[in-house]
């Protein structure tokens, strides 16, 4: 059985994104169950870091948080890296916080990796697969501090959709 490829849809473009249902199956089944539920449409990418990541699926257009499902276990241990172009849950302080927003690594980023009990790192769970140069737009925009957020983009950056890919 081969991996699922959703399409995500955001108002700097398109990019595919392959879930790797064969090693982060938890993390999969959640953000599956999100995008079947429509949960996505209308979040921002809400944190945009240049040579980082960019971070959205959680926050409505006027940056309130929404309502999740209770968090997935971390699968951070199932050996992939955050390496530039993967996707990956974020989540608190808590390494098994981690509910419906994920993050797009922009670049090579070891630190986030699973290093142990004690640094238990961040889930990847895909890649993008088509459009990584849209991730690279969205990771160009202005950004400027909007209550918490201190690298909120100036202009937001909404999800329209994400959807299976068949």
């Amino acid at each position: 059985m081969s991996n699922p490829v959703v399409l995500v849809d955001t108002t700097k473009g398109e990019f595919l994104v392959e879930l790797f249902a064969d090693k982060a199956p938890l993390t999969v089944a959640n953000f599956l169950g999100y995008v079947d539920d429509d949960f996505y449409v209308g979040t921002l990418f809400h944190r945009v870091v240049k040579g980082f990541m960019v971070q959205g699926g959680g926050l409505d257009n006027m940056m309130r948080e929404k309502p999740t499902r209770p968090p997935v276990a971390n699968e951070a241990a199932n050996g992939l890296k955050n390496v530039e172009g993967t996707v990956a849950m974020a989540r608190t302080a808590d390494p098994h916080s981690a509910c419906a927003q994920f993050f797009i690594n922009t670049v090579d980023n070891p630190d986030l990796d699973h290093q142990g009990e004690d640094e238990f790192g961040y889930c990847v769970f895909g890649q993008v697969i088509d459009g990584m140069d849209v991730v690279k737009k969205i990771e160009k925009v202005r950004v400027k501090a909007q209550g918490d957020h201190e690298h909120a983009p100036a202009d937001q950056v909404s999800i329209n959709s994400i959807t299976r890919f068949e």
